[in-house]
């Protein structure tokens, strides 16, 4: 086979016309890829900043307190160990502290039968929608990031549901 010097300049030409090409599409996805992270990493700080806590307590219980403040807000509880304490209020309420090494605070989590006592899920997590599955039952979670913890709100199906509200130190 000959060499054409010609025919080698013209095809050297297309191929990095080529690479310039797919060098400069890369480049622009790369690049709209960083602006959209930044854009949704700012879209997360801002809303964190204005969106505040509005479920904080259970009956003055707060994450962080220690064992003997909860206990001090609750009275005692119907059976208690150093990880978590059960309480019952009512036929209609009942409740979980649990405790990490320390014994401060790092579940709360409400159990309310028949959705009696329960708070609006509004006052809960917000107005946002709350998720609905197939089967009838509730769920919306918001984390406060800059908080540390996160909220639930969770309806079961059925035709007497118990809505669960639990508070949550994240996970660090």
């Amino acid at each position: 086979m000959r060499y054409n010097r010609d025919n080698f300049q013209s095809r050297a030409l297309k191929f990095s016309y080529l690479v310039a090409c797919i060098v400069l599409v890369l480049t622009w996805a790369s690049t709209t890829n960083s602006q959209n992270q930044a854009a949704k990493r700012m879209a997360k700080f801002h809303s964190e900043e204005a969106q505040q806590p509005m479920y904080t307590e259970y009956r003055g219980v707060r994450l962080g307190m220690t064992m003997e403040e909860a206990r001090a807000k609750l009275g005692v509880p119907t059976m208690k160990s150093d990880e978590l304490d059960f309480y019952v209020f009512s036929a209609n309420e009942t409740s979980q502290i649990a405790y990490n090494a320390a014994h401060k605070v790092t579940i709360i989590s409400t159990d309310y039968t028949g959705g009696v006592g329960a708070p609006d899920y509004k006052a809960v997590v917000g107005t946002g929608v709350l998720l609905e599955r197939a089967d009838g039952s509730m769920y919306r979670m918001v984390q406060y990031e800059a908080a540390g913890f996160w909220v639930s709100y969770n309806k079961s199906a059925g035709t007497v549901p118990v809505v669960t509200i639990t508070l949550q130190v994240l996970a660090k």
